[in-house]
């Protein structure tokens, strides 16, 4: 079926090159004008790859949960628990050398269970909103939590995000990584059939962090699955977010209504706030007077990607030989640090983290204060069972969902 995508090993490469110097356009830029990240040892010899496994708590209701530590050749350190199959922390290097963690999240499990705003998390069964609450699939209404005002959001009030997962973890030639398993039983927050969901984070010695999503169902059901990692290539969330450059492969994008449910039009970004087809601070439109700003208080949107649009010729975002297309870019001008996403996905939710306001006490006790970290959730457009115009999100018995979005962490000058 279109929906699935197969998944590719990921072969052997050491280190790559990494992204665009500050004033480049938005195509892809070529490799022998990016720089390396050689942020290792101090002699740049190979440092040990590792994951270890520890305990990390136990939930209220007495599930344990585990806690991964994934190192790689270069020393770039990745920690997630099976509790929401959360990636606790990030940990990379700026152009000097300097290690700092560039994702938002909790020292403990307790303020996970205690209401976080999807920091970290797997997202499912359905990442972002479906309106009203409902669907009808085969001619069958199905009802869900309203648990976004009058819509459903991130899976219902017990999505993925708040169950434990099962872990394993797993070593290759040239990565590490945990394989999380999860059963999710028919009927569960209303949607149908019983999944059983396989989601993989492997880290590679070329500094790619690779979520591999795989989904079977007894019954037909959408399925839409994404991670929602909120991240500050600042380090620390010291600072807001407003001066990350972003680029985003995308000419148009699903405007939404007071509720920031899709209205079905593909508009395009050209003339907007919304193009980010060159390099452009977060910050630089995000206050402009334009009703889709003031309908998500700043981005909460969804961009089409140019690498799965038939319309747009534009060639920045075509796809690899793993079947992958770029869809994003983001530099930190203080640090140099960068993030570049690829994806099979059809749609990039971007999220400026307008609802971050100073109440939250994160890592160490660091107040994240507003639109102190970005998500960038690689999914299908929301709203997209009750909208038939969008890309498919159901999977039926007999199908497999698969779907990969791969991370590169970089440096740049």
């Amino acid at each position: 079926m279109a929906r699935a995508r197969s998944g590719v090993d990921v072969a052997p490469r050491g280190r790559v090159p990494y992204g665009p110097p500050r004033a480049a356009p938005a195509a892809v830029i070529p490799t022998a004008t990016l720089i390396t990240l050689l942020a290792c040892a101090p002699d740049d010899s190979p440092m040990p790859r590792s994951i270890a496994t520890i305990p990390f708590g136990t939930t209220a209701t007495g599930e344990v949960v585990d806690l991964f530590t994934m190192t790689n050749a270069n020393g770039i350190e990745v920690r997630a628990i099976t509790y929401g199959g959360i990636i606790l922390s990030i940990k990379t290097p700026d152009r000097d050398g300097r290690w700092d963690d560039i994702v938002l999240g909790f020292d403990s499990l307790e303020p996970y269970e205690a209401g976080s705003p999807y920091f970290g998390s797997i997202i499912g069964r359905y990442g972002n909103r479906i309106a009203g609450g409902r669907f009808t699939l085969d001619g069958e209404t199905f009802t869900l939590a309203t648990n976004n005002g009058p819509n459903h959001l991130h899976g219902g009030d017990v999505g993925f995000d708040k169950v434990v997962w099962g872990g394993e973890p797993f070593e290759r030639e040239d990565a590490v990584g945990v394989a999380f398993t999860y059963t999710s039983v028919d009927g569960e927050e209303g949607y149908p059939g019983t999944m059983e969901v396989r989601v993989t984070y492997t880290l590679t010695d070329a500094n790619e962090l690779i979520f591999d999503y795989r989904a079977t169902t007894d019954r037909a059901t959408p399925v839409n699955l994404t991670q929602h990692s909120y991240f500050n290539l600042a380090g620390g969330a010291a600072a807001d977010i407003l001066g990350h450059e972003l680029t985003l492969d995308a000419s148009r994008f699903t405007p939404v209504d007071t509720t920031l449910i899709p209205t079905g039009e593909l508009a395009p970004v050209e003339g907007t706030p919304f193009d980010f087809r060159t390099a452009t601070t977060i910050g630089a439109r995000i206050d402009d007077d334009h009703p889709q700003l003031a309908a998500g208080l700043g981005y909460d949107h969804n961009f089409v990607l140019d690498g799965d649009d038939p319309d747009v010729t534009s060639g920045l975002a075509e796809k690899n030989r793993e079947g992958l297309h770029r869809a994003a870019f983001v530099f930190e001008p203080l640090t140099g640090r960068t993030l570049e996403i690829h994806t099979a996905e059809p749609g990039i939710q971007l999220y400026s983290g307008n609802f971050l306001d100073g109440t939250i006490a994160g890592k160490a006790g660091r107040v994240y204060g507003h639109r102190s970290g970005f998500c960038l959730e690689t999914q299908h457009f929301p709203d997209s069972p009750n909208q038939p115009a969008f890309p498919s999100t159901i999977v039926r018995p007999g199908e497999e969902y698969s779907t990969r979005t791969v991370l590169t962490f970089g440096v740049a000058g």
